[in-house]
């Protein structure tokens, strides 16, 4: 999955309820594009470069830190379509004129962009401190990838004499509502292919927390079990317990300060749930008291995401992702493992345990369900 772009929004209002419009076109924010990080205080200035013979009543004006998986053509899109969906009216003139709500984009990256639709960054930013004094309130050491200057530099140096005063009254951050902090270890969960190491990656970047991915990439068994999986079952088996016991055990213990939790894309008892489907009674007996000599000394999350597909979306995503040995996976088989983790999940009675359907949903590519994904697990009723 490619890294989020960093972009950096203004926004003016001075028609109407100007609050209101602002904290509108956040909201459409956060639903469209991508999650915000941070959001200025609000500021009143006097209305920039309007012909003194109109009237031109003071804006509010913010900037806000945005996060998106978006191209910035798609980001330019989206911010028009809100503009006009909150009654913004472009005439094609330049002239200035009162407006319902203002977006412009300051900054993508170090991104420079010339294009005929897009221009980054805004060429007039450095001139207007209704822009440069919000921006400094949140990224004072972002600099213009053009001027090569801070934005706290550019407001120093900036020739725009307009009086702004901040505004006593806060913006609410949309993003904010989703609150993971009252979990130390989330384990998110789910057949081949059911999404489970997106999930956690996207919520890893969104909520400042420590990743961990499972290192099944690195097992040399699993393309042979899938060609012979009777021969090397239990090789596998077992090379994935090893494994997935070092690897908790040593990244549990490791105190990150600089992140609030631990997302993992799996959990630990996954071995036992595949080890029952694929050895035979007498192997997996030996395998069950070699795993629970182990099991009960690795942390256990204290929350546990299952991300539930049906096998039809299964063997499309399998299909999509293109691992040559997972092409030849049989129903019957997702089908086992998707029953063997309902079983496991439903006797669980020390952890608070999530079964999510997602067999409709696309979380990587529309926002909108990502969003009632964490809706799902962030709210308290399970």
């Amino acid at each position: 999955m490619n890294q989020p772009q960093q972009v950096y929004i203004s926004l003016g209002s001075n028609q109407g309820d100007r609050f209101k419009n602002l904290q509108e076109a956040i909201d459409f924010i956060h639903l469209k594009i991508g999650t915000v990080k941070i959001i200025s205080k609000v500021y009143n200035s006097p209305a920039f470069g309007f012909d003194p013979e109109a009237s031109g009543d003071d804006f509010y004006n913010v900037c806000m830190h945005v996060e998106t998986y978006l191209k910035p053509k798609k980001v330019m899109q989206e911010l028009l379509s809100i503009e006009k969906s909150l009654g913004r009216v472009r005439n094609g003139q330049k002239k200035y004129e009162a407006r319902t709500i203002d977006l412009d984009i300051l900054l993508i990256n170090d991104d420079i962009i010339d294009t005929k639709t897009l221009k980054v960054p805004h060429p007039e930013m450095h001139k207007r401190r209704f822009v440069l004094r919000p921006l400094n309130n949140i990224a004072p050491n972002i600099e213009h990838p053009k001027l090569k200057k801070t934005a706290s530099v550019l407001l120093e140096e900036c020739e725009d004499n307009s009086e702004l005063e901040g505004i006593n009254i806060w913006l609410k951050n949309p993003s904010k509502v989703f609150n993971f902090s009252k979990h130390n270890y989330i384990a998110i969960e789910g057949n081949i292919g059911a999404g489970k190491t997106s999930l956690a990656k996207i919520i890893a970047q969104d909520f400042n927390a420590k990743l961990v991915l499972e290192r099944f990439a690195d097992n040399a068994f699993l393309p042979k079990f899938y060609k012979e999986p009777k021969r090397y079952a239990f090789t596998l088996e077992m090379s994935f317990l090893a494994d997935r016991y070092q690897q908790i055990s040593d990244d549990l213990s490791q105190l990150d300060l600089f992140k609030d939790f631990i997302v993992s894309d799996y959990d630990v008892f996954k071995s036992l749930i595949f080890s029952k489907i694929t050895l035979p009674e007498d192997e997996f007996i030996l395998y069950r008291k070699l795993f629970y000599l182990m099991y009960k000394d690795i942390a256990k999350p204290d929350l546990y995401v299952y991300l539930y597909q049906n096998t039809e979306r299964l063997q499309e995503n399998i299909k999509k992702r293109g691992r040559d040995y997972e092409q030849n996976i049989e129903d019957d088989y997702l089908e086992k493992i998707n029953a063997g983790y309902l079983e496991f999940l439903k006797n669980q009675t020390e952890i608070t345990v999530k079964i999510i359907d997602i067999s409709e949903r696309d979380f990587v590519k529309n926002r909108k369900d990502y969003l009632w994904v964490l809706n799902q697990i962030c709210n308290d009723e399970t």
